[in-house]
């Protein structure tokens, strides 16, 4: 069964990409959790969403499921819209669009555009 797009507004794109992937440092720049740094848990290209650490932090009221499970209210990290979200660079530490260039062997990378430093290294 194929996943649906309707809720992404992306019905018509057949290979879906991000500009972050697990593991990035991202800042948020709109919302409520606007201004804040976390590292990109996991990442939903065909959803256009991702999970920061520590970033849309919700409750979920959990029901006990046998004695390895307890019940109660947890709290854990909801997905976000990746276009809300920016890579910040290792090097600058600066919030930046990513910028892909090519090396001299022929690999595509991502950049960063301020200070010219390889976030894929």
């Amino acid at each position: 069964m194929q996943r649906s797009f309707k809720r992404s507004g992306r019905k018509d794109q057949t290979n879906p990409k991000l500009h972050v992937r697990r593991d990035d440092t991202v800042v948020v720049i709109t919302g409520e959790s606007k201004g804040r740094q976390g590292k990109v848990m996991k990442a939903f290209p065909k959803l256009g969403r991702v999970v920061v650490e520590g970033v849309a932090i919700v409750t979920k009221h959990q029901k006990a499921r046998g004695q390895g499970m307890p019940g109660g209210i947890i709290h854990k990290e909801a997905a976000i819209d990746a276009s809300n979200v920016l890579l910040v660079c290792p090097r600058c530490g600066k919030a930046t669009r990513g910028a892909h260039t090519v090396g001299a062997d022929g690999v595509k990378s991502r950049a960063c555009k301020k200070c010219g430093a390889m976030i894929d290294a």
